[in-house]
């Protein structure tokens, strides 16, 4: 592991918000309007609204801000979209449409994505499926499913068979509950992680030769889960310590019995998770309290830049959170397009931004779009995967906005209204070798606009 020098710099407000929740895939609480200072300069570790219109039909590109209206008769989902590495398949769980209080049957449902035309497979067994059951689909086109049963985690592999489903058993795990992780970039295995207070167990319950084998035991309480690698070997986790402290990611090797090394530290005292980040470019996408409250900020994995805390990011009374950044390009982090799910009263719409460009640019979502699901190609075109009464698997496409028109004036350092972000953010790249984290420096004076 290396580590990256940091600048030094503040910035926020001097009150400090609650931090947001343990898990990276849930949206952040929505911050107010309250002034903030310019985006912050802080150290990184490198280790490896508006109502929008309509969305219109069969159509795909950029539409209008603002969210779309939910969908009335959908069930609403009690698990979430789960997408393979490279966006072939997907799969939740779902019911049929019924009526207001009916009791809902729920069972998998796989979804195709990588052919000409979506389409999706049910995949109901005898029984309907508990509401708190997890699927996560592999690119194999199979479907993992975790139920709980009493005081274990039981695990089977879902197909389609003709008209039937198939189903083999993988194996339980004796616990109280597990989080599946992100499925894994090689495609075939998938991770479960059991927190505890004093230390939390990563699980290979899908891929392994003997059904769920224990991988590690890290120290501390373990959440979120984002790859670092497309090999599938370097998981980062959010850890907090035995004894309380603050959320720090780290990451875990897992081809060397889970070691454990430090991957975020921007302030001694703040709590930094890792939510996205890119393999190709080494663009990261982070939440960290450093600058006085919960901010979204992006680095570079390896890099002795800091990490910025663009002002765009925080739109007032609405909560950010990115799910998807765009691949293959290869050295350019500041030209990746970043996806983000937007939560405010009005519901949820989509939001896309880029490093360089410094803007947010806010677009309706379509029709019973799956709340922070999507996937990016390499040649920036957004996935969007949705249901609704007219179609029951769909997939929206839109093409990253460009950025090449002027920015607004911000009269000073703090962004104006419009979201957009300082122009200090864009710095000439500073020439330093990466040194050890003992070694590195705290704080050193920013270098001038």
């Amino acid at each position: 592991m290396t580590a990256c020098a940091i600048e030094g710099g503040t910035a926020g407000a001097a009150t400090t918000a609650d931090p947001g929740p343990e898990e990276s895939g849930e949206p952040e609480e929505p911050v107010g309007a309250e002034s903030a200072g310019a985006e912050g300069t802080t150290g990184l570790e490198g280790a490896a609204g508006a109502e929008g219109a309509a969305w219109p039909e069969g159509a795909a590109g950029a539409v209008p801000a603002g969210p779309a209206a939910p969908w009335a008769g959908a069930p609403r989902a009690p698990g979430t979209f789960t997408l393979t590495a490279d966006g072939a398949y997907g799969a939740r769980l779902t019911a049929a449409p019924g009526a207001p209080g009916e009791q809902r049957a729920w069972y998998p449902e796989r979804w195709t994505l990588d052919g000409p035309e979506p389409y999706a497979v049910p995949l109901p067994l005898h029984q309907p499926e508990e509401p708190d059951a997890q699927v996560v689909p592999l690119a194999d086109g199979r479907v993992l499913i975790r139920r709980r049963v009493a005081d274990r985690q039981m695990f089977s592999l879902l197909y389609p068979t003709g008209p039937a489903t198939g189903e083999l058993a993988l194996g339980a795990v004796e616990c109280d509950g597990m989080t599946l992780l992100p499925p894994s970039p090689d495609g075939s295995s998938v991770y479960g992680l059991s927190a505890g207070d004093h230390s939390s167990l990563l699980w290979l319950v899908a891929g392994g030769a003997f059904g769920p084998e224990l991988v590690a035991e890290i120290p501390g309480h373990c959440s979120g889960g984002v790859w670092l690698d497309r090999a599938g070997r370097m998981l980062a986790l959010d850890r907090q310590l035995p004894g309380g402290g603050p959320v720090k990611a780290v990451a875990v090797d897992l081809e060397r019995n889970g070691e454990v090394t430090p991957l975020l530290q921007i302030a001694p005292a703040s709590d930094d998770r890792l939510l996205l980040a890119d393999p190709d470019s080494g663009l990261l996408l982070i939440r960290s309290d450093a600058p006085g409250h919960d901010r979204l900020g992006w680095g570079v994995l390896g890099s002795c830049l800091p990490v910025r805390f663009p002002e765009c990011l925080r739109p007032a009374d609405v909560a950010v959170t990115p799910f998807a950044v765009q691949p293959g390009q290869m050295l350019m982090p500041e030209s990746c397009a970043v996806a983000l799910r937007i939560d405010g009263a009005a519901g949820s719409w989509v939001g896309i931004w880029r490093p360089q460009g410094r803007r947010l640019h806010q677009l309706a979502a379509p029709e019973g779009w799956s709340a922070g699901a999507g996937y990016w190609s390499r040649d920036g075109v957004l996935h969007l995967p949705y249901a609704n009464a007219a179609t029951p698997c769909a997939v929206a496409r839109i093409e990253a906005p460009g950025d090449d028109g002027p920015l607004p004036e911000t009269g000073g350092t703090d962004g104006d209204a419009s979201g957009t972000e300082p122009s200090g953010a864009v710095t000439p790249p500073v020439v330093c070798k990466p040194v050890p984290l003992g070694q590195a420096p705290l704080h050193r004076t920013a270098s001038p606009d």
